[in-house]
């Protein structure tokens, strides 16, 4: 057997293990799907798990252009609000059962938002394409501010500062959905949550997809080899759009209502954050970054109003410490696992994971008792009954000993990293 067969073959069975690794994961992803009903979540968990899907298929078509083509956008959320809205208004159409409306069903959103979506960028892809990078950057940067600017130049469409709002019930009933309680929501957006999954997935199985990854990488090799990088980034736009609006489409169904709130830069920047925690370099990044951010947006508010600093700060230590994300942390985690020698890795892990608690502690500590001590409400933070005042000695231990810790901990880690070289 010549080289370039051998190659060939080793090729060939490395897709055959990557697509069986997919298939198991979205095997066991429907499973998921199927079983959560079955243990009774509350209405609250319901909604949460709706956000979260709407949220993965958001963060997946914003990959789309980050991790897939190295298009760095500040304007996402324009095609999801604009999707979102137009979503509404044929809600309120089909409300109205006039024309042709009164036959669409509503679990179709998505479907129309994926179109509108699509459309929007189309057109809007069409002028900003043609630069990329730091250009490319600033442009949906400005396009971001126009849109939300217009946005409040337009109140027949937008609904000025209220939005717009629709009915999911009205119209005719879909597969037996009459998408009035929040446990039929669920299956309608479960599924168009797995059909985005699917869509994105098979995306960058396609020569597009792949053409993307090599003009992220080296737009003048993929020149010099006959393709127009302008027309892929082009095209990988449109697309992502059109998954965006999807997103939009299935956000418009759950909450019923659309705000001008979707096209600030927020649901811009949430978006661009969650797709990096999870990691852009791995399929899987944007799923687990898009789950970590909504539960920390829908749980971690209650507790704490720092939740925003918080988040902030995570962001920092990923980009600066492990800029490939959760999902790289993951696949790190298991390579070193399966590494020749795998006490070490775990010796090196647990330093690490204690360095990482120690200083997170200390810096939440802090963070409480100084925005308590600016508010001037006389509150005290008193984690597990202990009040942390801002003058107190305790207080000073309970910062004090666990970045001690923190450091300590560094510090041995680059002994082992030195005795490692």
């Amino acid at each position: 057997m010549s080289d370039a067969s051998l190659a060939m073959s080793e090729q060939k069975a490395s897709d055959m293990k990557k697509h069986a690794g997919a298939i198991l994961g979205f095997g066991l992803l429907l499973a998921v799907m199927i079983v959560i009903p079955m243990f009774g979540p509350s209405r609250g968990a319901y909604t949460l798990l709706n956000h979260i899907g709407i949220s993965i298929v958001f963060a997946l078509s914003f990959n789309m252009l980050l991790g897939g083509a190295g298009m760095l956008s500040f304007g996402h959320g324009v095609y999801f609000g604009l999707a979102g809205f137009s979503c509404v208004h044929v809600m309120q159409w089909i409300a109205a059962g006039e024309g042709i409306w009164a036959h669409v069903p509503v679990a179709s959103m998505p479907v129309i938002g994926f179109a509108m979506g699509a459309l929007v960028a189309a057109v809007i892809g069409w002028p900003s394409c043609r630069r990329s990078g730091t250009a490319f950057a600033m442009i949906s940067l400005g396009i971001a501010e126009l849109v939300a600017a217009a946005g409040y130049l337009f109140d027949s469409f937008f609904g000025g500062e209220v939005g717009v709002a629709g009915d999911r019930m009205a119209g005719p009933v879909f597969a037996g959905l009459t998408l009035g309680p929040v446990s039929e929501v669920y299956w309608f957006i479960a599924f168009w949550t797995f059909v985005g999954l699917l869509g994105t997935y098979l995306f960058t199985r396609t020569p597009l997809g792949r053409l993307s990854e090599a003009t992220r990488d080296n737009a003048q090799r993929v020149q010099f080899v006959g393709y127009d990088p302008t027309r892929i980034r082009y095209l990988v736009f449109i697309i992502a759009g059109g998954f965006a609006g999807l997103a939009g489409g299935m956000a418009a169904v759950q909450n019923e209502i659309f705000t001008l709130s979707a096209f600030s830069l927020q649901a811009s920047g949430a978006v661009l954050i969650a797709a990096y925690l999870g990691g852009i370099r791995y399929f899987s990044g944007p799923i687990l970054g898009a789950v970590l951010m909504t539960c920390i947006q829908s749980s971690l508010s209650d507790y704490t109003s720092a939740w925003l600093l918080y988040i902030g700060l995570l962001f920092i230590a990923v980009v600066m410490f492990s800029p490939n994300g959760f999902a790289g942390i993951a696949y790190g985690f298991w390579q070193g696992l399966r590494s020749p020698a795998p006490q070490q890795f775990l010796r090196r892990s647990a330093v690490l994971a204690v360095a990482a608690t120690a200083i997170a502690t200390a810096v939440v500590i802090f963070s409480e008792v100084a925005i308590r001590w600016s508010e001037g409400k006389g509150e005290v933070f008193a984690p597990f009954g202990r009040a942390l005042r801002h003058d107190g000695m305790l207080t000073l231990v309970a910062i004090a000993v666990p970045l001690a810790i923190g450091v300590a901990a560094i510090r041995r880690l680059n002994l082992l990293e030195g005795r490692k070289r």
